[in-house]
């Protein structure tokens, strides 16, 4: 089974940009949509990015559209995050998810493996 690990996040001012990725051991991400959550202390965790096995089609969160870029390599084992303009409200602990699926999910339920997740702090 996939095992994923994330790595990238920190401590960022207002305006500023970090870059997520999350890596894949165990197995290529070759047959597995991707996505991103994220989780404030006391809410639910959240959607925030997904992307289909091909990498063409994506989808975000309107709370990040715009912003946030999400992408994946050709050998299908790194996933990433590009964040920019980021602002205190994307404070969370960020999570990345994998589904075997052959669309692309957007509902916390429908992936299989997660990471343990990163912690991105946006001063203001």
């Amino acid at each position: 089974q996939v095992h994923l690990v994330e790595s990238g996040g920190g401590l960022v001012q207002t305006g500023g940009s970090l870059r997520l990725s999350c890596a894949a051991s165990g197995s290529t991400l070759m047959s597995y949509a991707m996505g991103w959550f994220r989780q404030s202390p006391g809410t639910k965790r959240e959607f925030v990015a997904a992307i289909s096995v091909s990498g063409i089609t994506t989808h975000y969160s309107d709370s990040v559209k715009g912003r946030f870029t999400i992408s994946r390599d050709n050998a299908k084992t790194t996933m990433t995050l590009q964040m920019n303009s980021l602002n205190p409200e994307d404070t969370a602990v960020y999570y990345c998810a994998a589904a075997q699926s052959d669309y692309v999910p957007l509902l916390e339920w429908e992936y299989d493996v997660w990471g343990q997740g990163t912690q991105v702090t946006v001063s203001s």
